[in-house]
């Protein structure tokens, strides 16, 4: 007698696992859409993206509503579908942002003789210190102290060197 009751419990907890009925795709759609949607407007800040991102979401599900129809939290899977979903469009966009913007690498060879050539002139017309002080400080990016160090003066005497150079040079070049 105790055998047959555990086996009637048995077949009562296998019927009612097999009693639980999964929610049609469309039931579901119902209860989720508005509050999907309200939320991406949230997260977008645009109602028609949130409207596209919910449709792509749910799309998703869809393909997938067998599986997904019958796991522990279908609405996490569907905000979590609808996140992903949302970063990727975000990370796309980011993409063709920066292809899009990037400035147009033209180089005129032409003009960049001409400046080479002007910037010789310029220090053509400077006293051989001068040159020194111009080329190592402004050309070469040394500070003046190690500039300094390298022509055996003082910063100061650089400093003084090199403004009254480019000064110099300006003139040199000016039409």
């Amino acid at each position: 007698m105790v055998d047959r009751s555990l086996n009637d419990e048995a077949s009562l907890v296998a019927e009612d696992l097999g009693a639980v009925e999964t929610v049609g795709f469309e039931e579901f759609f119902a209860a989720e859409h508005a509050r999907l949607y309200s939320a991406l407007c949230a997260v977008t800040g645009n109602t028609q993206e949130a409207e596209e991102i919910m449709q792509e979401a749910f799309l998703r599900l869809w393909e997938r509503w067998e599986r997904i129809s019958s796991i522990e939290d279908p609405v996490g899977y569907l905000y979590r579908t609808a996140m992903n979903v949302f970063r990727q469009r975000l990370r796309r966009a980011k993409v063709a942002v920066r292809k899009a913007v990037r400035p147009a690498e033209h180089e005129d060879a032409y003009e960049e003789v001409d400046s080479r050539e002007v910037v010789i002139q310029g220090l053509r017309a400077l006293q051989p210190r001068q040159r020194a002080a111009v080329v190592l400080t402004s050309l070469r990016g040394f500070s003046s102290e190690e500039a300094a160090e390298m022509l055996g003066l003082s910063p100061g005497a650089v400093r003084m060197l090199a403004t009254r150079g480019r000064a110099s040079m300006r003139k040199a070049v000016s039409p």
